[in-house]
């Protein structure tokens, strides 16, 4: 039997590459230079999955996934949670007073402000995490030490000096999994997420008329974000998540007055919701690792 492959934006051991594993255990991951090339490598067969970032607790939205999914011509089929756990990695057998400069991408950089001034590191930005540990294991020096994940310790022989070095504990990645055909669960199945895009002109309440059906149809929407349309800004695009499934009475009332009121909408996926959702913790909690989304078939 052929083995499944997923692939990923980012560099072998990435956390994208830590989240293709955990969602689709056994299955080979595929690293890709861009998100583009990670769409590709699924429309070309290469590939029957894309895992793409669209989303961080941190750093907010993740640019161009707004742009490339509608022309992707692909389709979201699940979701993911990474929880991203910061660690410090050494060549083995360094100690913590050795190391002189950090390595790591500028947004793990950000994260890692009190590592950095407690041991009075320099701090040097690379092109990504598992980049990073890619160069401190082939410079071999104890001065050296990268933030990047733990599969990149393992990957590049390197050993963890310490974890979870990262100064907020609910830094947490979602992800949109993508496929070349859609896999929509069943209507009445509970917890699906809806992922669609749409378009409103610049005018006065065209937004308000657009969503008004979802307030009085009582339909929750988790994502809401708005990106001009590139050529013109007589319109705005939104990209929006919410819950429930297009052949839901409440859902597909408030679809049918988003369609007649909007320039244009595409839905991109119909999905079941991580369990992660469901374990959410309240205001003031840590979060968790995330469990596998076990969203896909396969």
């Amino acid at each position: 039997m052929t083995q499944q492959v997923i692939a990923f934006q980012g560099t072998p051991g990435a956390y994208s590459d830590l989240a293709c594993r955990d969602a689709c255990p056994g299955w080979k991951t595929l690293p890709c230079r861009s998100f583009a090339e990670a769409i590709d490598a699924v429309h070309d067969g290469r590939a029957d999955l894309a895992m793409l970032a669209c989303e961080n607790s941190l750093a907010g939205r993740v640019p161009d996934i707004h742009t490339l999914l509608p022309a992707a011509g692909l389709h979201i089929v699940g979701e993911h949670f990474q929880r991203v756990e910061h660690c410090l990695l050494v060549v083995p057998g360094t100690r913590m007073d050795q190391v002189k400069r950090v390595h790591t991408h500028p947004v793990a950089m950000e994260q890692i402000r009190k590592l950095i001034a407690t041991y009075h590191l320099t701090p040097v930005t690379e092109f990504d995490t598992a980049g990073a540990a890619e160069l401190v294991a082939l410079w071999n020096m104890p001065e050296e030490a990268a933030v990047a994940s733990s599969l990149a310790a393992e990957l590049y022989g390197l050993e963890i000096l310490k974890r979870n070095v990262e100064d907020a504990s609910h830094n947490t990645t979602r992800f949109y999994i993508a496929s070349r055909t859609p896999q929509r669960p069943p209507a009445e199945s509970p917890h699906v997420m809806t992922t669609l895009i749409f378009s409103v002109g610049n005018v006065p309440g065209s937004l308000y008329k657009v969503l008004g059906g979802f307030a009085t149809n009582g339909v929750n929407m988790t994502r809401l974000e708005s990106y001009m349309s590139g050529e013109t800004f007589a319109a705005t695009r939104f990209l929006m998540d919410v819950e429930g499934h297009p052949e839901d009475k409440r859902l597909g009332k408030a679809l049918a007055e988003l369609e007649f009121f909007a320039e244009s909408a595409k839905i991109l996926g119909v999905y079941k919701q991580s369990p992660f959702r469901h374990h959410m913790p309240h205001k003031g909690q840590d979060t968790q690792r995330s469990t596998p989304a076990n969203a896909i078939s396969g």
